[in-house]
């Protein structure tokens, strides 16, 4: 009994290498489906290794990102098969009369499509019975991750002496301030931007002279030697640089510097930008929306607190609910929450903390 896949022209890929609209060879070795999405999932150093290929038929196959499959080539005119074609298996040569899916792919079709290279005729001018030879696209290689641009960087004051001497010029200035103290301390023993520990000591600070000590100058100035750092991909590290964005942008509003608290909000929105596959940045809006829609306000918590009789909690608490209503204020708000609404908000926790 013949195979059936024997007739049929296979090529051997790297999972890596899959892409839209493949006929992919299932592990039963009798079907082919068409690839409808590719996804890679990442190891914890960023390089692929799973890759979950969504096929029309339904279903997703995971499979490693250096293994090898194969992929039936498109040679003009060879058969399908369909994971839906179980019963007997049976070639057809068009598509079916209710199908949306084209004969052929058209040129305006998205995304690269595979190069068919022919055979070379024999030397004596008679056809050859040898196989087309498939040339696969090059891989699609992501954008890198820009900085900040001069203009933008240019309605942010440079900071006069290093970052170390900045935070201490800070401590200098409140010199009863246990909290700043503590976290100049540790700061001024040497500025790591690639340490998240590092990053989060430096938001904590400015955090600590704009909403404790009313210190709006030296805020902005501890901020600003986080708020020029680009989006380098760790959301941990991103998290401090995303509260720093947003604490400067209240700042500079409530100064009537609006110009420069724009360029703030649009470093804070750059990581929304960066996805270039056209799926993934569609659900990454949703998510995004959503989360805006529905912030964590910690309202149990800070009930939880006042029953208790623990200000201390409370207050932590308030902190927490504040930079949440800071990083929804940078972001326009939301379509629960308005703009006059967040900043009547703002107050109200910034009152609170302080008293």
């Amino acid at each position: 009994m013949t195979h059936p896949t024997a007739s049929l022209n296979y090529s051997e890929r790297q999972a890596g290498s899959l892409q839209t609209g493949d006929l992919l060879l299932l592990p039963d070795a009798t079907r082919t489906a068409e690839i409808q999405r590719v996804d890679v999932d990442n190891d914890d150093f960023g390089s692929p290794a799973i890759v979950r290929a969504t096929l029309t038929g339904g279903g997703v196959l995971r499979i490693a990102a250096g293994s090898v499959v194969l992929v039936r080539d498109a040679a003009p005119g060879a058969p399908e098969l369909s994971p839906a074609d179980d019963a007997g298996r049976q070639d057809d040569d068009a598509p079916d009369a209710g199908s949306d899916k084209p004969a052929s792919p058209s040129a305006d079709d998205a995304g690269p499509e595979l190069q068919v290279v022919p055979p070379r005729p024999a030397e004596d001018g008679s056809p050859t019975s040898a196989p087309a030879v498939v040339v696969p696209p090059p891989p699609v290689v992501p954008p890198a991750v820009s900085g900040p641009s001069e203009a933008d960087l240019a309605l942010i004051p440079i900071a006069e002496g290093t970052p170390e001497s900045v935070v201490g010029a800070a401590a200098e200035a409140h010199p009863d301030a246990l909290g700043v103290l503590l976290l100049s301390d540790r700061l001024t023993k040497g500025i790591n931007t690639k340490s998240g520990s590092c990053l989060k000591d430096l938001s904590d600070l400015a955090h600590e002279l704009f909403v404790v000590l009313k210190d709006a100058d030296n805020a902005l100035a501890v901020a600003d030697l986080l708020n020029v750092l680009p989006f380098d991909g760790n959301p941990g590290r991103w998290a401090s640089v995303e509260a720093s964005l947003a604490l400067a942008s209240y700042i500079c509003r409530q100064r009537g510097e609006e110009e420069r608290a724009a360029v703030y909000e649009k470093f804070l929105r750059a990581p929304d930008a960066m996805e270039t596959d056209p799926f993934k940045s569609r659900i990454n809006a949703k998510m995004r929306q959503r989360s805006l829609n529905e912030p964590n306000l910690y309202d149990k918590e800070i009930f939880r607190a006042i029953d208790n009789s623990n200000p201390d909690a409370e207050r932590e608490w308030r902190l927490l609910r504040l930079e949440a209503l800071l990083f929804l204020r940078a972001h326009g708000g939301s379509q629960t929450i308005g703009g006059p609404e967040i900043e009547r908000r703002i107050s109200n926790e910034l009152e609170s903390v302080r008293g």
